[in-house]
């Protein structure tokens, strides 16, 4: 195994760097509000699931009216 000199490690890490893709504000932008929509509806489903399953084991075991 050859040892990597500092100047070496910098020109691989600038060539690694060349292939990265970066996404246009669009889709970033686009990305944030699926996100966000996401997150919204995954918390009204478990909102739904918690409240559902709450009443039906209260009427179960005969509490919460």
């Amino acid at each position: 195994m050859s040892k990597l000199t500092p100047a070496h490690f910098v020109r691989q890490v600038r060539q690694e760097m060349a292939k990265i893709t970066w996404p246009t504000q669009k889709e970033t932008s686009v990305s944030i509000i699926m996100v966000c929509v996401m997150a919204v509806i995954s918390a009204l489903y478990f909102a739904l699931v918690d409240n559902t399953l709450m009443f039906v084991i209260g009427k179960v075991l005969g509490f919460g009216g």
